[in-house]
């Protein structure tokens, strides 16, 4: 089977195809045929060394979280009336830059009746995510709540969810581009974080900051006093640094990455209920390109850049 392939730590360059032999599945896996490999910002990370003790991730690697497509092949104490069902899977360690991927069968997700592929890889890892984040900021209706950056791949069904929830909905972008997307999106108001003073007026009730850095730190100004703040991302390189005693003073409940970080079984949950609400139309992905294996360094190339509006995925 072809695989794009991590052959070394370093820049986009070091992704190569290549060729694998097609995968077996054992005692409670199967294989999926993958109609599409959802891309997101932390790969990039691993795949330029960050934090790779932590990731365990070793070169020669095949990247990739989570598919979505069609389960050709089962293993032994697997249902065999799985072949042929459309699902999507969480795919790590062994990886989803690949036309086929091997996964055990407890974490197969059948998609729901509607939904096609390209929807459901899109949605596996920024679906559980934005529902976390969301159902832990209790947004209510009648609230502000700033998002940043609201054109991201969470950020970006943040923005679905904080609407339809009845919010006064802020969504802070870099570029003409990406501030139509959000304000496609249902934002009531768009902000450029690349313009000075682009804090000025801003007072909100919940906040979803998933920039990291200075930028992150800074977005707290537009905090009301007993404002709900989730912290979540660091494409920036590094999380936010914050005041504790600030945070006090002001009444401000912060809550990190931790709330994303779920148990097997409660990913599981949570990412079949985010395809579910897409497969009812209360959310929407954005997916900018879908390329092939063989442009697997493009595609981080382009994410790294920030010059795409929405998900890229890999389509085999």
């Amino acid at each position: 089977m072809r695989v794009a392939q991590v052959t070394r730590f370093g820049g986009p360059e070091v992704i190569e195809a290549a060729e694998l032999p097609d995968p077996v599945p054992g005692p409670g896996e199967v294989v999926i045929r993958v109609a599409a490999a959802d891309t997101i910002f932390v790969e990039t990370q691993i795949r330029a060394g960050w934090n790779a003790d932590s990731w365990g991730m070793v070169p020669p690697y095949v990247p990739g979280g989570a598919v979505a497509g069609v389960v050709t092949a089962t293993g032994a104490g697997v249902d065999p009336s799985w072949t042929g069902r459309p699902v999507a899977a969480h795919t790590r360690p062994n990886g989803g830059y690949a036309e086929q991927a091997l996964v055990p069968a407890q974490g197969l997700i059948p998609l729901p009746r509607g939904l096609d592929a390209e929807t459901a890889a899109a949605l596996m890892h920024d679906g559980p995510t934005a529902l976390g984040l969301f159902t832990n900021a209790r947004v209510r209706a009648g609230e502000s709540v700033l998002i940043l950056p609201a054109a991201g791949g969470a950020s970006s069904l943040l923005v679905q969810l904080a609407k339809a929830a009845g919010a006064h909905v802020t969504g802070a972008a870099r570029g003409r581009r990406k501030l139509d997307a959000v304000r496609e999106l249902g934002a009531d108001t768009v902000v450029d974080y690349a313009e000075p003073g682009w804090l000025d007026g801003l007072r909100a009730d919940v906040i979803f900051e998933g920039v990291g850095g200075e930028l992150g730190a800074g977005a707290l100004r537009a905090a009301a006093a007993g404002a709900r703040v989730a912290a979540y991302g660091a494409p920036s390189g590094e999380f936010s640094e914050h005041d504790p005693a600030e945070l006090e003073r002001r009444g401000i409940r912060l809550s990190g990455i931790e709330q994303v970080q779920f148990a097997p079984d409660e990913l599981k949950e949570i990412t079949a209920r985010a395809l579910t609400e897409a497969a009812a139309g209360r959310i929407r992905p954005l997916i900018a390109q879908r390329l092939p294996l063989e442009r697997a360094a493009e595609a981080h190339a382009a994410i790294e850049s920030r010059s795409v509006v929405g998900k890229i995925l890999l389509v085999p």
